[in-house]
């Protein structure tokens, strides 16, 4: 099997509540996704996407997706995209970084690997060890009251585990998570998510404010791997790492130091399932407990979260997001589809979904033999 063209389409997702907010005043209501579309010589074909959040979250954008790929593509024309070895070899040779752009060529091919063998990606990346797992919400920042009706509300849909959005005022941030804590009950858990928005002793005040609060974690307080270490040194709160988690190396470094129980695995940002398997698979032996998601996306990044979540160790699995509620729009039929808190995968050939290409209009490009 060869690869005999590669397209690339774009398309807008909009956030269902209307604004994202986040620490250092970035709000989010729509984002452009990139989709491609992988097709082989045999017919069959592959789907992966795409979606940083916005400019200004990671060192990731729409534009430099699409640029990315129209730079690399052309490299992996003729390749066999069930080796997917060779293929992220391939990418690497022709353009170096930019991993999150690759992760969608990645996604696709792993997409075509299971129907070329009529196997769920699952099974392909380890086994299918759970088919269904709960889901977490991320609470976008705001005054207290209103991030407690926005949990309430959720909590009533089925969800469980709450992202605390934070980075403003410590002591504002310990009023929100306090109240939220307060709000729900012992079955809950809340996660005070900083993306890595405060400065250190700003960090290290919220910390310290937080400090004894039941079911609550401490998610990525600081920008660096250095800020976060000595912030932990300085609270008992279980923490957990997500944007310092980039790829293995790092991994390693976070882990030699203490500095997490827990991180947030973004496929995007670590350049694709392949490379996320092998993170998930060493966080596992490390004894790390895993969120399983990507930095934003609809139906297919979706499909990608639902499929490594199945192939993680129950036990080890923290929890995940499925995106494809988080935005209106939708490719794939909203499929997978969470219902009440609970995700789960699907067991079809490959992702298990089927894009309806009509809903992305023509190609932005594509490159073929």
């Amino acid at each position: 099997m060869r690869i005999e063209r590669i397209e690339v389409f774009g398309y807008d997702l909009t956030y269902v509540h209307g604004s994202y907010v986040m620490s250092g005043g970035r709000v989010t209501t729509s984002l452009p996704s990139t989709v491609v579309r992988v097709v082989t010589d045999e017919g069959t074909d592959g789907w992966g996407e795409v979606c940083p959040l916005g400019s200004t979250y990671l060192p990731a954008f729409a534009g430099g997706a699409r640029a990315a790929l129209r730079e690399m593509a052309p490299a992996l024309l003729g390749a066999d995209p069930c080796n997917l070895a060779v293929i992220n070899e391939k990418m690497d040779w022709a353009l170096l970084g930019h991993g999150y752009a690759k992760s969608a060529v990645d996604i696709a091919c792993w997409d075509v690997f299971g129907r070329a063998t009529a196997q769920p990606v699952a099974t392909l990346l380890g086994g299918i060890r759970q088919e269904s797992y709960p889901l977490y919400i991320a609470v976008p920042l705001g005054p207290a009251e209103e991030m407690v009706r926005y949990v309430l509300a959720r909590k009533a849909e089925g969800i469980h585990h709450f992202q605390l959005k934070l980075g403003a005022d410590p002591q504002l941030d310990a009023e929100r998570v306090a109240r939220v804590v307060e709000a729900t009950a012992d079955e809950d858990i809340v996660i005070a998510d900083a993306n890595g928005g405060w400065r250190l002793q700003d960090a290290v005040v919220a910390a310290r404010l937080m400090e004894g609060l039941p079911r609550t974690y401490f998610e990525q307080p600081c920008r660096t791997l250095e800020e976060c270490l000595y912030v932990r040194k300085r609270t008992t709160l279980p923490m957990v790492l997500d944007e310092v988690i980039t790829d293995l190396q790092s991994l390693l470094r976070a882990m030699a130091h203490g500095g997490m129980e827990a991180i947030n695995l973004k496929i995007s940002r670590v350049g694709g399932l392949t490379k996320a398997k092998l993170i998930r698979d060493l966080a596992e032996q490390l004894g790390l407990r895993l969120t399983i998601e990507d930095t934003w996306g609809g139906d297919v990044t979706t499909a990608a979260i639902s499929h490594l979540a199945a192939s993680t160790q129950p036990e080890s699995l923290f929890t995940v997001s499925f995106m494809n509620d988080w935005s209106k729009e939708h490719v794939a039929g909203h499929q997978p589809r969470s219902k009440n808190g609970v995700g789960r995968v699907s067991t079809g050939a490959g992702l298990g979904i089927n894009v309806d290409r009509s809903l992305l209009g023509e190609p932005i490009f594509s490159v073929e033999v």
